[in-house]
């Protein structure tokens, strides 16, 4: 685990933090404008230049004109001191790049010192994905009897059968869900919208939960929340709660750090697989950018060598 050994305390009323503060504000508010950035997408921006600005103050660097690349150079180094993933490294340096271009672009400084700073290498690492066998194996366990376990059984079937994100998965309102057009209405990344087929038993399920009685017994506890799927208390579902139930059911059935995206990958893999085509999957996924699907072709050649070696008698 990263150790949180800041030499400086942020502390949002002292005045040597404000001048770091106020820029920051500024440029996470171009991002929501510019580019329609999402709220937990804007927090983690902010969050990842409030540990750099921390960094910053701790060396004496009291304003955003006074940062060296030097600087910049020995805050990634103890991002790598503290035991940050390479993939952490990399989104705050990115992060760094970006605020310090931004002051340049706004005239707010003269130079950019992070100009020449190169991102880290990520590591070449393909998504983690279930076979076949562990789907079923996953989605046809016991769940239960009552509306939760209905409802965490439509939940798994959703995540794996339409290939959508833990966010979007709770933000799904009964008005997103088109049975008579067999699709799910999804609000993805940049608030994009999409449509994703839904059929099979993840339609089967859905249909069971929404309209067999489980959720509107849900329902009664809360204020009539539009959300599909509802805690105990009749609220929307949070993310928190989806990765704990997805975590929980993987473990029944030996399947160890089971997580949301490890079904969305599976989805993506196993519909690779199966012949559909690439451009079809990155609508289905809602990637704006095809090389971003791209990356389940390399594990689809993964799993052919697997296949290969294990079957092949000369291999």
């Amino acid at each position: 685990m990263p150790k949180e050994s800041f030499i400086y305390s942020l502390d949002d009323t002292d005045a040597a933090a404000r001048p770091f503060l106020q820029y920051a504000r500024d440029y996470v508010a171009h991002l929501g404008v510019e580019r329609g950035s999402s709220r937990l997408t804007l927090a983690a921006y902010e969050s990842d230049l409030r540990d750099y600005f921390a960094f910053l103050l701790g060396r004496g660097v009291l304003a955003p004109c006074d940062v060296s690349r030097s600087d910049i150079v020995a805050y990634e180094s103890d991002l790598v001191e503290r035991g940050y993933a390479a993939s952490t490294i990399s989104r705050r340096v990115s992060a760094v790049k970006g605020f310090h271009r931004f002051l340049v672009s706004d005239e707010l400084v003269q130079t950019n010192p992070a100009e020449s700073i190169s991102l880290p290498k990520r590591p070449d690492r393909l998504p983690d994905a279930l076979s076949v066998a562990q789907i079923n194996a996953l989605l046809d366990q016991p769940f239960g009897e009552g509306p939760r376990a209905q409802r965490d059984k439509a939940m798994l079937e959703i995540l794996y059968g339409c290939g959508l994100r833990a966010s979007e998965l709770v933000s799904l309102d009964m008005g997103c869900i088109d049975f008579a057009g067999g699709v799910v209405r999804v609000l993805g990344k940049g608030s994009r919208e999409r449509f994703v087929p839904i059929s099979g038993t993840a339609e089967t399920a859905l249909k069971a939960y929404a309209y067999g009685g489980s959720r509107a017994e849900l329902s009664m506890k809360g204020k009539g929340s539009p959300a599909v799927f509802l805690n105990a208390r009749g609220a929307r579902m949070t993310r928190q709660a989806v990765h704990r139930i997805v975590a929980h059911a993987g473990e029944a059935v030996g399947i160890a750090d089971l997580h949301p995206h490890m079904l969305r990958h599976s989805f993506a893999t196993h519909m690779l697989e199966g012949g559909a085509d690439l451009r079809a999957i990155q609508e289905m996924l809602g990637h704006s950018d095809i090389s971003t699907t791209q990356i389940y072709t390399h594990v689809s050649r993964a799993h052919i060598r697997e296949e290969y070696l294990s079957a092949h008698p000369r291999a």
